[in-house]
């Protein structure tokens, strides 16, 4: 099967999009970040979406191209790590976030704002190396596949 190239891209829209977003919160200090809730409930939304959109791009590329139906979220970052889609210690670190995706989606314990604030700055930081690898990896595969 064939990766499509515009759900990976639309995602990727829509990922930069929320990271404009998280900017925007990480430049208040995280003391300021804790007396304003509106500020934590906007960087759990977005980092939510981000990380869900993250995987929604791992079990795209995983099931459609290696046809690899990853275990769980954590694992997803793991196989695109293992299918040479990202380095190792990058999809070891942003598998991490699958986590933090599911304490803030489901609302499993207490959210801990000092380890929201601390995701912010990761999530700034890891996303955009995610993204620009994998688009790299996928825009070559694509032209491979266009000359067999």
């Amino acid at each position: 099967m064939a990766i499509d190239l515009k759900i990976i891209k639309r995602k990727i829209l829509l990922i930069e999009r929320d990271l404009k977003k998280l900017k925007k919160i990480y430049v208040v200090s995280y003391k300021d970040y804790i007396k304003n809730s509106d500020l934590g409930d906007l960087a759990e939304r977005n980092l939510e979406r981000i990380i869900g959109r993250l995987i929604d791009i791992n079990y795209h590329i995983l099931s459609q191209e290696k046809e690899i139906m990853p275990n769980d979220y954590y694992s997803s970052f793991i196989d695109m790590g293992k299918q040479g889609y990202l380095a190792d210690n990058l999809a070891e670190s942003m598998a991490n976030s699958a986590g933090l995706r599911n304490r803030l989606a489901h609302e499993y314990d207490e959210i801990d704002d000092k380890k929201v604030y601390e995701a912010i700055g990761r999530t700034i930081k890891e996303v955009p190396k995610y993204l620009a690898t994998v688009l790299a990896k996928v825009d070559k595969r694509a032209k491979q596949n266009r000359l067999v």
